[in-house]
């Protein structure tokens, strides 16, 4: 969007003059006339407090979308206009991102664009979960069941995702925590003990003798340790963004971590199952919501699997054969699919193991939340008290000397 300057007057002849955001020329001219102002100049703005400063992207927040997709329906529903209903929410919504997005789509509809098409010009805001949504939705006439539908579905999947995040921030606090405890105790506390230590006669214990040891390597080489550090960071964000082998192989060995990569997994069977539930309520056809639900899930491994079962389809074979051959999918996931797809309600057999592996990943939250704590706590404990310990004993040894 563009912000151009105008002059001009109203409907009674009073003076007008002003700022509007417009993607070209003649859409500002035509904005202002929609609103009773006959421009009689308009430039586009040089100003610098009207160009935008791109810090935080163009990816508008789950919450924002949800919220959007909401009072979407509600509109439609009470028998506001696309047009209309684009316009209200492009001047209600406080996501910057998508108020742009809304404000040029809202140009494409007047101008004669269907909605699903003007929205697939920004996929940055509108996922291709939306527009292909969308594009069934105005095709059988249920836009707004499409959208409650669709906000159901990423408002369930954003509330899983931050109750997983909120349980795995915990323990990684923590543990940040707990190294620059180990740092500070090995680098400014433990040397004002190994003068004392070498004053004593006495034979220092093995646990002593390795503390002040990675103790001195610290305050020499303390730079090395941080460096090596940066570098690993570095490598593998380059790494993980750039090799495709080493991404898939990151998520697949987080997958097969004990406990949370079981959680993970269920989270990701619950998102796919979801995503591709939604789809086929939708009328989206199946090679079109397999191809979706692959660059919607987030996941490579996952999304290798799905890829797989829409070659399958192509080939004349079954969704349920390519998850029978993964270890991703439980003998549950691809029961169900399999009679869904028999009894031809694959739609309501994937919501119904979406239901169910939601609630499981609740059900391992809430209990993973009371276990963290605890082991989190007794594992500060034990570093911190080896470190101790490696001070103490040879103090206590002195004392019995004198």
């Amino acid at each position: 969007m563009t912000v151009f300057k105008y002059v001009g007057r109203t409907k009674t002849g009073a003076p007008a003059k002003g700022t509007i955001d417009a993607a070209n020329k003649n859409a500002a001219i035509t904005k202002l006339r929609e609103k009773g102002i006959n421009p009689r100049e308009i430039i586009e703005s040089n100003s610098i407090l009207h160009m935008e400063l791109n810090l935080g992207g163009n990816t508008v927040k789950n919450q924002d979308f949800v919220i959007y997709c909401r009072q979407f329906a509600t509109l439609i529903r009470a028998g506001v206009s696309i047009v209309e209903s684009t316009d209200i929410l492009a001047n209600q919504t406080k996501s910057k991102p998508l108020k742009k997005a809304l404000q040029a789509v809202e140009e494409d509809i007047r101008s004669g664009i269907p909605f699903s098409e003007a929205t697939s010009k920004h996929p940055k805001v509108f996922p291709a979960l939306f527009t292909n949504m969308m594009r069934s939705g105005e095709a059988t006439g249920n836009i707004d069941e499409t959208l409650e539908r669709l906000a159901n579905t990423l408002e369930k999947q954003y509330n899983l995702k931050k109750k997983i995040q909120s349980t795995l921030t915990y323990p990684a606090v923590l543990m940040v925590i707990t190294i620059f405890v180990v740092f500070f105790l090995l680098i400014f506390i433990v040397p004002t003990f190994v003068k004392t230590f070498e004053s004593m006669d006495a034979e220092l214990p093995s646990i002593t003798i390795f503390t002040m040891a990675v103790s001195n390597f610290l305050q020499s080489f303390w730079w090395i340790v941080i460096g090596l550090a940066l570098t690993v960071i570095v490598v593998f964000n380059f790494l993980y963004k750039r090799n495709k082998e080493f991404y898939y192989m990151v998520h697949y060995t987080i997958l097969r971590v004990p406990v949370f990569g079981t959680l993970l997994q269920k989270n990701v069977i619950a998102r796919l199952m979801r995503t591709l539930s939604s789809l086929f309520s939708s009328a989206v056809p199946i090679l079109n919501a397999l191809s979706i639900a692959e660059r919607v899930v987030g996941n490579p491994v996952v999304g290798r699997v799905v890829l797989e079962a829409r070659t399958s389809l192509e080939k004349g074979s079954t969704l349920t054969e390519p998850l029978q051959k993964s270890w991703l999918f439980p003998p549950l996931v691809t029961s169900m699919t399999s009679i869904g797809e028999s009894t031809g309600s694959l739609d309501y057999m994937l919501e119904k193991i979406a239901d169910f592996y939601e609630a499981e990943v609740d059900r391992a939250v809430d209990t993973l939340k009371s276990l963290i704590e605890p082991v989190m706590i007794l594992i500060l404990a034990v570093v911190v008290g080896f470190i101790v310990a490696a001070i103490m004993m040879p103090m206590f040894s002195l004392y019995e000397q004198i």
